[in-house]
């Protein structure tokens, strides 16, 4: 298994080809993904590279960690291993099912809602 690290600080034009291009002169990269914004599908500004080994991976962030590309000085380091979510998603608002919560029962599509006469 390679080794993951995060790469920030990325100019918003950098693409996945780019970064792969930039880590590929330390060695093997297994992956690479540029972060971008679900709406609006632009680069969110960082993303992860993994590396073929662990020497791979060093060799990288001593060579691009502080590294200015496009005039920004990159932030190159070991990913850390990405948090549980909890709940797969639910975060706020209850149970699933939609509708309005009101409590005169006029929600319309979840449990008992829409228009009873």
């Amino acid at each position: 298994m390679g080794k993951k690290l995060y790469v920030g600080n990325l100019s918003y034009d950098i693409k996945k080809n780019d970064l792969e291009q930039m880590f590929a002169a330390h060695g093997t990269v297994t992956s690479a993904q540029v972060i971008t914004d679900r709406e609006t599908q632009r680069s969110k500004g960082f993303g992860f590279v993994e590396m073929g080994s662990d020497q791979e991976a060093q060799a990288a962030i001593a060579a691009l960690n502080g590294k200015s590309i496009d005039g920004r000085a990159l932030t190159v380091n070991e990913a850390r291993p990405q948090e549980a979510r909890s709940g797969g998603g639910g975060g706020f608002g209850g149970p699933r099912g939609g509708g309005s919560r009101s409590p005169y029962g006029t929600g319309r599509g979840g449990a008992g809602g829409g228009n009873r006469y």
